[in-house]
């Protein structure tokens, strides 16, 4: 990663595999991911309430990385599950964030 992650327009840091990215939630990234993963704010939906699967947070933080340097889809879902739920909802909370909120 060659700069820390603005909050403001919803980017975050993400470790994958050793090497630290730059989550930043595009508009073709989220939509990328609407086509694949269906609404948005139907995800923002299941994730409040606890029921946002491991296989949609995986693809939404694919669909956010850089596509020059992006991991392949099983390193994404390896970090995720090795952060652990708790921790992968916060690169998550910022993309939500700026779903809801739109880009500063």
């Amino acid at each position: 990663m060659t700069r820390a992650p603005n909050p403001m327009r919803g980017e975050a840091a993400i470790t994958i595999a050793g090497r630290e990215y730059l989550l930043r939630p595009t508009f073709e990234a989220l939509v990328a991911a609407e086509e694949e993963l269906g609404s948005l704010f139907a995800m923002v939906e299941r994730a409040s309430q606890g029921s946002l699967g491991l296989g949609e947070m995986s693809a939404l933080v694919w669909h956010c990385l850089p596509a020059a340097n992006r991991p392949d889809r099983a390193a994404v879902g390896d970090a995720v599950l090795a952060m652990g739920l708790i921790e992968a909802t916060r690169p998550l909370r910022a993309i939500f964030t700026q779903v809801l909120k739109g880009m500063g």
